[in-house]
C-alpha cells in the first residue's frame, strides 16, 4: 500500500476492509504512546468520516482502554463525531465571551443569530443536521479561535472572517 493510500481521508473507494487494515497501522503505530488515543481517534474519524460504535470498540480493544474511557473521550471533544456527517462540516462561531463592551457584545451576538439563519436557510438544515447529499453538516461552535475576526464561520479548518448572511454563498461555492 502506498503512502498516498495511507494517508487518504476521502472516504470514497476505501473499502470496509481497507479501512480496518489502516486503522490497524495507526494504532500499531501508536501502541504504547502514552497520550495517542486522540490521533487514534482521529485517524480513524478521517477514515470513517466518524466514529462508528464498532470502530470505538475496536480502538479500545486494540488500546487495551475500556470501552467507556474511549467513548468518554469521544463525546467530551466537539471535533469527534458519532453520527455520519458531510464532507465539509461548517462551524459557527456562537462564543458569548469575546467582547468587553456591551454594545458591541449584542450587535456581534445579533450578527452570529443573522448568520446561523442564513445558513440554515441554504443549507436546509438545522444546526446539527447534514444537507441531504451530505455534502455539509452544520454545527455551532463556542470557540474557534477567531474572536477579533467575528462574525467567524470556520469550514473544515479553514477560518472565514467578518462573514454575514450576504457573503455566505460565496463561501459556500468555494465547496
Amino acid at each position: 500500500m502506498s503512502n498516498q493510500e495511507a494517508n487518504c481521508t476521502c472516504n470514497c473507494a476505501v473499502h470496509e476492509q481497507d479501512k480496518k487494515a489502516l486503522l490497524a497501522k495507526v494504532i500499531e503505530s501508536y501502541r504504547d504512546k502514552e497520550g495517542s488515543l486522540i490521533m487514534v481517534l482521529h485517524a480513524a474519524q478521517d477514515l470513517y468520516g466518524y466514529l462508528p460504535e464498532d470502530v470505538l470498540k475496536y480502538i479500545a480493544d486494540e488500546l487495551g482502554l475500556s470501552y467507556s474511557y474511549v467513548s468518554g473521550v469521544v463525546s467530551f471533544y466537539s471535533f469527534f463525531s458519532t453520527v455520519e456527517r458531510g464532507k465539509h462540516t461548517i462551524r459557527v462561531c456562537m462564543a458569548i465571551g469575546r467582547a468587553t463592551v456591551a454594545e458591541v457584545a449584542m450587535r456581534r451576538d445579533q450578527l452570529d443569530a443573522e448568520l446561523k439563519e442564513a445558513l440554515e436557510e441554504k443549507l436546509g438544515v438545522p444546526v446539527g443536521g447534514t444537507t441531504d447529499d451530505k455534502k455539509f453538516t452544520f454545527e455551532i461552535a463556542r470557540c474557534i479561535g477567531a474572536c477579533g475576526l467575528a462574525p467567524a464561520i470556520m469550514v473544515d479548518d479553514t477560518v472565514y472572517k467578518y462573514v454575514t448572511p450576504k457573503n455566505v454563498d460565496d463561501i459556500l461555492a468555494e465547496y
